[in-house]
């Protein structure tokens, strides 16, 4: 339970840290949206596939596929669910249009790599 929590700070930091980042296209983060033909991000079943292997580059991959796909966004707050054993992220944003959405990255191939 420790190990949970602590992740969960560390995630929690590092995604604040993120969002006053410039909004740069890092092309070495990777994720993929090849899970699925219709991978937007909106659900468990549509999830964005993260690739990195590790903590850091995986939250960073995250905010990347959020600066790309939702230019001008704000970041409003983070989750980390467990669905059908596998663990996702879910990131509310509040797009340039100022439209609520909940983003769900699938985040198995890092979770607990540091």
């Amino acid at each position: 339970m420790k190990k949970i929590v602590m992740l969960f700070i560390l995630v929690s930091v590092i995604a604040s840290c993120s969002t006053s980042k410039k909004a740069t296209d890092k092309t070495t983060s990777q994720y993929s949206t090849q899970a699925s033909t219709a991978a937007d991000g909106s659900s468990y079943e549509k999830a964005i596939v993260i690739k990195e292997k590790s903590e850091l580059t995986g939250v960073d991959a995250e905010y990347t596929w959020l600066r790309k796909n939702y230019p001008g966004y704000k970041s409003k707050g983070q989750a980390l669910n467990i669905y059908k054993d596998k663990p996702y992220d879910i990131i509310t944003i509040v797009t340039a249009g100022g439209e609520e959405k909940k983003v769900y990255f699938d985040i198995s191939n890092f979770y607990g790599h540091f």
